[in-house]
């Protein structure tokens, strides 16, 4: 059994829902200390975080990811326990087995080989690990970065290890993200009898010409790297459930996801601007999750295309599509910032699995990564 496979199967087995992360970072710890990386332990609220270098030269390159993983829902419902890890044909079964146990345990036995062959490494390596990105990533990623900040210890590369891959291990790798900025809309009425409509204000019929100019918008075009930003309305809640009686208000919640092309306070202007110009008396909460990144080509991005190349033999593609990661902490201290990890079409899902090739060509990816950025 391989030590990627064994590892991964060791922190499968902890059931680290989020927050808890189960001792997963000490097991990590004890392997990196073995291999002279020196370990910090911080703990904010109940989040557990990990931060471990070694060397103390720049450049810097980042290792980062998360313990944490979602709850498994129904456990009748999977084949084996979601948290014993389980080997069916070539496909380990567990939950993190592909978000992202396995890329952290990948990262560990990449370290070790590299290490091994290069003890003398140029600048230094480092594991940014919390147990907080599945829940409300305030107590993980972007404290330990406001802590490296206030100590002038600079990351110059990161790569997060995210399930990237859409087919094959390797096949896309995420250079971007887009920002993620959500809203709770509440539209204020008077609440009233059906039968008497001229006595109340219905707020649903005040609120629908302004919702059809909402999801019309363009609000930008954009660009080589992002889609045009989009607006998505996740939840609309009113009423008191009697059909007789208008109610006195509407809840709304949305998000847009957004590119390059367009700031936050842009975003925050127009929409209130189209609220307003409907005359509407509302109340609107702004919650922003991240702003864009986007890393540009350069030695982060040339190193881990030479490295899927050499292991994979195939040319990957590079993507800014999909959800938000910690990586949006970790951008705007002027670092490079890639996402690379395992298939994820079974994260968060009933039966998460990642086939056990896959194990060893991300760990011959990270391998080479390393020898690309810190040998030469």
């Amino acid at each position: 059994m391989t030590t990627t496979l064994e590892l991964t199967k060791q922190l499968i087995a902890r059931p680290s829902v989020t927050p808890d992360d189960q001792d997963c970072q000490k097991l990590i710890a004890g392997h990196l200390q073995a291999i002279g990386f020196e370990v910090e332990h911080h703990r904010f609220g109940e989040v557990d975080n990990l931060w471990a270098r070694r060397g103390k030269q720049q450049p810097l390159f980042v290792f980062a990811g998360h313990t944490d993983v979602v709850p498994p829902g129904p456990v009748e419902q999977w084949q084996h326990d979601p948290f014993t890890p389980t080997i069916s044909g070539n496909t380990l079964y567990g939950r993190g087995a592909a978000d992202m146990k396995s890329s952290i345990a990948a990262m560990i036995s990449a370290c070790e080989k590299f290490i091994a062959e290069n003890p003398d490494h140029n600048g230094s390596i480092a594991f940014l690990i919390t147990s907080d990105e599945e829940g409300d990533a305030v107590d993980g990623t972007v404290k330990i970065v406001d802590l490296l900040q206030q100590r002038n210890e600079n990351m110059d590369w990161c790569l997060v290890g995210e399930p990237t891959s859409t087919d094959t291990v390797g096949d896309v790798v995420k250079n971007g993200r887009r920002g993620s900025l959500s809203g709770t809309l509440k539209i204020i009425g008077t609440q009233g009898h059906i039968a008497y409509p001229h006595l109340a204000d219905n707020p649903i019929h005040r609120f629908a010409p302004a919702l059809n100019d909402l999801v019309t918008e363009q609000w930008d075009n954009g660009n080589d790297f992002f889609p045009p930003t989009s607006f998505q309305i996740s939840n609309i809640n009113a009423g008191t459930g009697a059909n007789n009686v208008i109610p006195g208000s509407v809840d709304v919640l949305f998000n847009l996801r957004f590119s390059t092309e367009i700031t936050e306070d842009q975003i925050r202007g127009r929409i209130e601007q189209i609220l307003d110009a409907h005359g509407l008396k509302y109340k609107l909460v702004w919650a922003l999750s991240g702003n864009p990144f986007l890393t540009s080509e350069g030695r982060l991005i040339d190193a881990t295309r030479a490295a899927i190349k050499h292991v994979r033999k195939f040319d990957t593609k590079l993507s800014t599509s999909g959800g938000t990661s910690d990586g949006r902490f970790i951008a705007p201290t002027g670092a490079q910032v890639i996402e690379l990890g395992p298939v994820n079409a079974s994260i968060h899902k009933i039966d998460e699995n990642i086939g056990i090739d896959e194990l060893e060509e991300l760990t011959g990816i990270y391998h080479e990564i390393l020898v690309q950025l810190l040998t030469t």
